[in-house]
C-alpha cells in the first residue's frame, strides 16, 4: 500500500498517506498495546492548552505570528471535529503521556503547515516540538490536560446529572410522604417508615456524594504548567505558564492557577486520586439506591412489590410478560466498573517515581471513564426510573399489618420481656398483636391502639416528628 515517509530523531518511518500525524505518533502506534483510546476529552484538553500556548508564545515573540495563528486555527478545527480520527493511540503507552503529547503536537503541526500552504508529504513550516510544544514538556502539559478535562467533566457532566437525580428523588420523597410501609433491617421486619423517608434518604445520599466530588475537584485547579521536564522550568519563558493558565481560566470559567509547588504537581497525582475516590463514593451510593429499588419493586407476586418501576422493555427471552429492573441493573454494573477504575487510579497514583508519575495515561483513561459513567448513571436513573416510580399503598399497608415488629413500642411501656410475651402469643395463636396484647392484659385498648399505630411510629424520624426531608 502507498505510504509517505516521515522523519524524527531516530530516522525515517512509513506513515499511511492520509494520516494527519507524523513519525513519533506512528512509532507509538506500532509499539503500543492497541486496546482502547486515550479519552478524547483529555486530548481535547491538550489541544486547548496548545492553542493557548500558541497565542501566548506569539505575544511573547517566541513563535512567529503566522505560525502561531496557524496552530490556533488548526486547534480550532480539531476541537470542532473537522479532522478524521487524528488520535489513534491507546492509553497503554509510555507512562508520561509523551506519545499522546507528540500525537497532538504532530497533528497540529501537520494541519497548521497545510494552512500555510505546505503539502502533507513535504517540508513543513510548523514544527511539532519547536513551535507547538514551545515552553512545554509532556511532563507538565499532560497532567495539566488531565486536570483540565476532569475538572470540566465534573462541572459540566457529573455534577448537573447528580443534581438531576437528587431532584428526582426529592420529588418522589415528597409525593410518597404519606405511604406508610414496613421498615427492614437485616432484610427482616423492622419498625414502620414511609416511602417518603426512604426516598428522602436516597436524595440526601446523592446530595452529599455530589458535594464530596465537587470539593475534591477543587484541587484539580492547580496546573503544573511551566515546570517542563522535572519541575525546574528549563526552556520555558518566565511569563509563559501564568499567561497560559490565565487564558484557560478565562475560557473555561474555572479558577485555574499555577501549582504552588511544581515538584509535587509533576511527581504526584494525589488530586486525581482524591477525585477518583469521591466519584467512587458517589457510585457506591448509586449502587445502594439501585439495589434498594430492585428489592422494593421485587415480585410482583413473589417479592416485596411495594413500588412499581417503569416497564421499559421485555425482561426474558423465554418467560412472557416478565419485566426486569433494567435501569437499576445497568447502574449497578456502572458502579462496579467505577470501583474497579478507582483501584487502577490508586495504583497509578502510586506510580510516581521521583520527579514524575509514570502511569498517567491509564490514570486518565480510568478517571475520565468514572466521571462519564457516574454522570450517565445519575441521568439514566433519574429520567428512566426514579421519575416514573409509583407506590402500591395497599401492599405496603399489608406488610405493616402483618408484621410483629410493631411490638417494639410496647417494650417502653410494659418492659421488654412482657412485649416479647405478646409477640410469642401472637405467633402461637396466629392473631394480630393488638389482640394478643389485649388477651394478656398488658394495657388498655386505647393505649394499645396508640402505641401500635404504624403512622405514628413512622413519624418518629430522627431529628423530630414527621418526614425527615
Amino acid at each position: 500500500m502507498d505510504v509517505r515517509i516521515e522523519s524524527d530523531s531516530l530516522g525515517q518511518v512509513a506513515v499511511p498517506p492520509g494520516a494527519p500525524w507524523g513519525a513519533q505518533t506512528q512509532r507509538a502506534l506500532e509499539n503500543g498495546i492497541r486496546v482502547g483510546r486515550v479519552p478524547r476529552a483529555v486530548l481535547d484538553a491538550l489541544v486547548r492548552i496548545k492553542r493557548a500556548a500558541a497565542r501566548v508564545n506569539r505575544d511573547l515573540g517566541l513563535v512567529p505570528p503566522d505560525v502561531a495563528d496557524a496552530i490556533v486555527h488548526a486547534a480550532d478545527e480539531v476541537l470542532a471535529g473537522r479532522l478524521e480520527d487524528p488520535f489513534p493511540l491507546s492509553p497503554f503507552q509510555t507512562g508520561s503521556g509523551t506519545s499522546s503529547n507528540m500525537n497532538v503536537n504532530e497533528v497540529l503541526a501537520v494541519r497548521a503547515s497545510e494552512l500555510l500552504g505546505a503539502d502533507r508529504g513535504g517540508p513543513r513550516p510548523v514544527h511539532p516540538n519547536d513551535h507547538v510544544n514551545r515552553c512545554q514538556s509532556s511532563n507538565d502539559v499532560f497532567p495539566s490536560a488531565i486536570h483540565l478535562a476532569v475538572a470540566l467533566g465534573v462541572r459540566d457532566r457529573l455534577v448537573p446529572a447528580a443534581a438531576r437525580l437528587e431532584a428526582a428523588l426529592g420529588e418522589r420523597a415528597s409525593a410518597l410522604t404519606g405511604v406508610v410501609k414496613l421498615g427492614r433491617t437485616h432484610l427482616m421486619d423492622a419498625l414502620p417508615v414511609t416511602l417518603g423517608q426512604e426516598f428522602g434518604g436516597y436524595a440526601r445520599q446523592v446530595e452529599l456524594g455530589r458535594a464530596r466530588v465537587g470539593r475534591a475537584a477543587g484541587d484539580l485547579l492547580e496546573l503544573p504548567l511551566g515546570g517542563t521536564a522535572v519541575g525546574t522550568g528549563v526552556n520555558a519563558h518566565p511569563a509563559f505558564a501564568a499567561r497560559v493558565v490565565a487564558v484557560l481560566a478565562e475560557e473555561t470559567g474555572l479558577a485555574f492557577a499555577r501549582a504552588l509547588d511544581p515538584f509535587e504537581a509533576q511527581g504526584a497525582r494525589d488530586a486525581c486520586v482524591a477525585v477518583s475516590g469521591a466519584v467512587r463514593g458517589l457510585a457506591v451510593a448509586l449502587a445502594k439506591i439501585a439495589n434498594d429499588l430492585r428489592w422494593l419493586a421485587s415480585g410482583p407476586h413473589g417479592g416485596l412489590a411495594e413500588i412499581r418501576l417503569p416497564a421499559l422493555q421485555p425482561g426474558s427471552s423465554i418467560m412472557p410478560g416478565k419485566v426486569n429492573p433494567v435501569v437499576p441493573e445497568a447502574v449497578l454494573q456502572a458502579a462496579a466498573q467505577v470501583q474497579g477504575n478507582d483501584l487502577v487510579v490508586s495504583l497509578a497514583g502510586a506510580g510516581g517515581v521521583l520527579e514524575l508519575n509514570l502511569m498517567m495515561p491509564v490514570l486518565a483513561r480510568n478517571l475520565w471513564e468514572s466521571v462519564v459513567l457516574v454522570g450517565d448513571a445519575c441521568r439514566l436513573l433519574a429520567d428512566r426510573c426514579v421519575s416514573g416510580i409509583e407506590a402500591d399503598p395497599d401492599r405496603c399497608r399489608d406488610w405493616v399489618d402483618r408484621s410483629l415488629a410493631l411490638a417494639t413500642p410496647l417494650a417502653e411501656r410494659v418492659g421488654y420481656d412482657a412485649a416479647a410475651r405478646v409477640v410469642d402469643e401472637a405467633v402461637r395463636r396466629r392473631i394480630p398483636l393488638l389482640q394478643a396484647a389485649l388477651a394478656l392484659g398488658v394495657a388498655d385498648e386505647p393505649t394499645l391502639r396508640r402505641l401500635l399505630d404504624p403512622a405514628a411510629l413512622a413519624g418518629r424520624a430522627p431529628g423530630g416528628e414527621g418526614e425527615s426531608r
